[in-house]
């Protein structure tokens, strides 16, 4: 992957916690390096084959000088999220320096960094409860509704026995591709959100709900926190999961098994032959 490096933009605007660096502009440097592929504008020459640095500093300044955050931070992370928005690249790096922070000491400036790449996800959806195929169709169209989430492929609708004992109803099932910059973390935070629009109750392990979404995979991550398992506990074992994933993805291959989701599934669904 090529990169695109724009390096000491100076801007002055108003970004600070006290309230004369609300009034009073000071300079913010910006650094940024854009992973492009820009092998096809080296071979025709032309400018609408690769990205418009110039367009992208003025964005910059813009965006800079009509908003106001108290923190950097604020300011660091959504001037990259407007440019993956914006620009189809597939990661960023963006620095931002306060050379004259409010601090009383002797220092050549405070920055802040981040890094957003856009990421193939795999998520799995379930509900049994109420109108299960629309509740499903409402929380893909919710995932797509955010501007950091591209929804890439959904698979067929498919009826399923409940799983694991406690729950009655049958549940319809789905899975969907999509690309986001969002860390693991605050994609989960999102589909919290989804699932507590749709009146989600978390009261009884594995019972009957109106929707469920779980990540399968975040690209080839590995992650085993208090908060979030990936790629997804058991799902080698729940051909709910499996069936629908391998439809839109059979040669996902598992970070976890390094075995391709077709043959993971070709697995299961002989060991459910021999036992039975």
């Amino acid at each position: 992957m090529s990169k695109i490096h724009i390096k000491d933009l100076k801007i002055s605007t108003c970004h600070g916690c006290f309230a004369e660096e609300k009034i009073n502009p000071q300079p913010f440097i910006f650094d940024c390096t854009i992973d492009y592929d820009f092998e096809k504008a080296s071979q025709s020459d032309n400018l609408e084959d690769t990205l418009d640095y110039g367009s992208i500093m003025q964005l910059i300044s813009d965006f800079a000088t009509q908003n106001t955050f108290n923190l950097i931070e604020t300011l660091c992370y959504r001037t990259a999220s407007m440019i993956m928005q914006k620009y189809p690249v597939e990661r960023i790096l963006l620095t931002v320096r306060k050379p004259q922070a409010p601090v009383d000491l002797d220092f050549g400036d405070v920055s802040v960094s981040v890094q957003l790449e856009r990421t193939p996800v795999i998520l799995s959806l379930g509900s049994n409860m109420g109108d299960k195929k629309a509740t499903l169709e409402t929380a893909i169209r919710r995932l797509s509704e955010n501007p950091a989430i591209c929804l890439m492929k959904t698979s067929s609708y498919l009826e399923n026995p409940p799983y694991g004992g406690v729950a009655k109803n049958t549940f319809v099932n789905c899975a969907v591709l999509v690309e986001t910059y969002l860390s693991p973390e605050s994609l989960l935070e999102y589909i919290h959100l989804i699932e507590k629009e749709a009146k989600r109750e978390r009261t009884v392990r594995w019972g009957d709900r109106t929707l469920d979404i779980d990540i399968v995979f975040y690209g080839n991550k590995i992650i085993d926190s208090k908060n979030i398992v990936v790629p997804h506990n058991d799902y080698e074992n729940r051909d709910f999961v499996l069936i629908p994933v391998n439809e839109i993805c059979p040669d996902w291959i598992c970070p976890l098994h390094r075995k391709r989701i077709k043959d993971i599934l070709a697995d299961l669904l002989s060991r459910q032959n021999n036992s039975r």
